[in-house]
């Protein structure tokens, strides 16, 4: 007989998407080690303030091609694990929309920082596909505006200088409180308020386990953590927990 189903959150964050070619941004060779300057492209205030910054992270996003990734073995493997009938909910800090891509229930997957894959009028706050607004860069537009009202157009996602959309946290550390099992997957555990959901389901009786290749805060405090790849390392804590309380 599989032992009691518990219920189960999984984090996930950047390194989880890192080998469907999107880069991380805090490890070894993130996105802020390589171009500290980046991270003024996707902050609130210059982005808003000035055109240039507008032109160049338009750039950045159409160079990235990251809306052209596939979803890799490990969120193949999250659709697994909600596929065998356990609960799970997915809280993720990533913005590039491939746990939905792999097959996740759209409902079950909380997106933390919002999505790159729609684009938000500040002014009016018409909404629309980013590769829309892309084709029109690529057409020889460097700082698309609103074709409803001519405001400025960015993505719907949080940008550095901005809170986390108070509803969507509420839900997010309810989760974190009623589950029994929290797997943090590719995410560094260093960014609050996210950060402070681990602490809340292990504080709640939830038993934790990390997969991460760097040391995390809350290691200690983990059953189990893992540091393999973790397209390889995932699929295989999954199989696992499947075969036991499936």
């Amino acid at each position: 007989m599989n032992a009691k189903r518990p219920m189960i959150a999984v984090l996930t964050g950047a390194g989880i998407s890192t080998d469907s070619g999107i880069p991380d941004y805090r490890g070894p060779n993130g996105l802020w080690q390589r171009d500290p300057d980046a991270q003024r492209l996707v902050t609130i205030g210059p982005y808003l303030a000035d055109p240039e910054v507008r032109r160049q992270a338009w750039r950045m996003r159409a160079e990235t091609g990251a809306l052209a990734a596939e979803p890799n073995a490990g969120h193949r493997a999250l659709v697994a694990l909600e596929r065998s009938g356990l609960p799970v909910r997915v809280l993720t800090q990533n913005v590039d929309g491939l746990h939905q891509r792999a097959g996740q229930t759209p409902r079950k997957v909380l997106e933390l920082h919002g999505t790159a894959r729609e684009v938000q009028c500040v002014d009016c706050r018409a909404t629309g596909p980013t590769t829309q607004v892309l084709e029109r860069v690529a057409a020889g537009e460097p700082d698309p505006a609103c074709r409803d009202c001519g405001g400025i157009l960015r993505p719907r996602t949080v940008m550095f200088g901005e809170q986390l959309d108070p509803e969507v946290l509420r839900q997010a550390d309810a989760i974190s409180k009623a589950c029994e099992l929290f797997i943090a997957v590719g995410t560094s555990l260093q960014v609050f308020p996210v950060a402070a959901l681990p602490y809340e389901a292990v504080s709640g009786g939830a038993r934790l386990i990390v997969v991460n290749g760097e040391p995390t805060p809350l290691d200690e405090a983990a059953e189990e953590v893992v540091r393999e790849p973790i397209s390889t390392a995932l699929p295989a804590l999954v199989e696992r927990l499947v075969a036991r309380y499936a």
